[in-house]
Parts: structure tokens; sequence; C-alpha cells
């Protein structure tokens, strides 16, 4: 009986109960539940359509193309070498040189210049130096001498370069039938030479030179 007491409270409850925990207004008619109503679920099945899509899958292939970096070509240029001698020495200063040698002498009278008895000296120069030699004047003196001077006593020679050779003829008045020792005295613009002394005009040889070859400067010769 007890068991049977509560199940009877809460049948009566549920029957009086209209479904409102606070009861409504008079005036406002409360809404009724409506019944749970489920929406049916639609299902629009799409038809798989064959051949509308192609997933056909392509490999990826790396290509690899093979670059071939030639190398360099060396291009031998062979530069000739070229041997380079330098003189460092230093060449010797040029030095002046004159030798001076009696060739001939002999004896004539020359009544042209209004003399009597003259020697003529036939004197060779030979520029033996390394420099060239410039107004030279060569002179013709005696041991003996005349009364006069002879125009011809002293010779002048413009210029004698470095090897050559002129062949001068001197003349001076001297005294007749005299023994005659002579000198030969040489000057010019780069200085003195030393005179040149004979004993006599009958040591020295007689004869002359070929007179076209007199007095111009030609190549020495040894």
């Amino acid at each position: 009986m007890k068991r049977i007491l509560p199940f009877f409270l809460v049948a009566v409850l549920l029957a009086s109960c209209n479904g409102w925990i606070i009861q409504p207004l008079p005036g406002n008619p409360p809404t009724p539940f409506l019944p749970f109503t489920q929406t049916p679920s639609v299902f629009s099945p799409t038809p798989l359509i064959i051949g509308a899509a192609s997933l056909t899958s392509t490999p990826s292939i790396a290509s690899l193309t093979p670059s071939t970096t030639p190398f360099p070509t060396m291009t031998g240029s062979a530069a000739p070498v070229t041997a380079t001698v330098t003189n460092t020495s230093t060449p010797p200063p040029a030095v002046l040189g004159l030798a001076i040698k009696a060739l001939s002498c002999n004896t004539s009278a020359d009544f042209n210049h209004g003399m009597g008895e003259v020697t003529n000296a036939f004197i060779l120069l030979k520029n033996t130096g390394g420099i060239q030699i410039t107004n030279i004047k060569t002179t013709l003196n005696v041991l003996d001498p005349g009364l006069q001077i002879h125009p011809d006593q002293t010779v002048a020679t413009a210029v004698l370069p470095v090897g050559y050779q002129v062949t001068l003829k001197l003349t001076a008045d001297t005294t007749t039938n005299s023994p005659t020792p002579i000198q030969v005295k040489v000057t010019s613009d780069q200085g003195d030479f030393p005179i040149e002394g004979l004993p006599s005009c009958a040591k020295i040889g007689f004869g002359s030179p070929d007179p076209a070859g007199l007095n111009t400067p030609i190549p020495a010769t040894p």
C-alpha cells in the first residue's frame, strides 16, 4: 500500500499539468506544444558519370640535359727572348794624335820670288788620334836662313779628319852651299805638336812626290 500511493500522486499531477511551470495570464492563452515532427532527410544521389572527369596521373619526369662546359683553350704564344746586353763600360776619351814625317828634301833656286838657293821639304802629316784637327799651320824652319821669308815657308790646312793624311811642300830661303838642318813646327786649333827636327836635308833623301797629290787630305795608308 505504501508503494502504490506515490505512483498515484504522480499520476494526478501529470493529469492536471498543461506543460507550463509558470502559468500564463488568463488573456494570453498558451501556445500548446506541437508534436515533434522530424524533417525527413532527402538524399540526392549524384550519378557517377564515367568519362566526365579524367583523373590521369601524369608522372613528372625530370629531363636532365647534360651541360658540358669545355675547358678554355690555352693558346701558347711564346715570346722570343731577346738578350739585352748593356755596355756599362765607359769608352776611353778621344785623344789628339798627329804623326809628322819628312819624306824627302832638296835644294833649288827660286828666281820667281827674287831668291837664290831655297830648301824644299816634303812633309807628311797623318791624323792618328780620335779628334779631327782643324786650322793646321805647318812651318819649315832652317838653321841657315836666307834674307827673305819664302811665301811657302808656312802652309795652312783647313781640316784633317781622323784617319786621313796630307803631304805638304814647304820651302825656306837658305844660304848657298851650306848644310841645312831643318825643323818642322805644327800648330792647330786643338793645340801645338812637338817639333820634328832633322840634322840635314842631305840625311832625308832627294826627290819629290807627285805635285798633284800635294796639300790635299786623303785616307791614310798604313
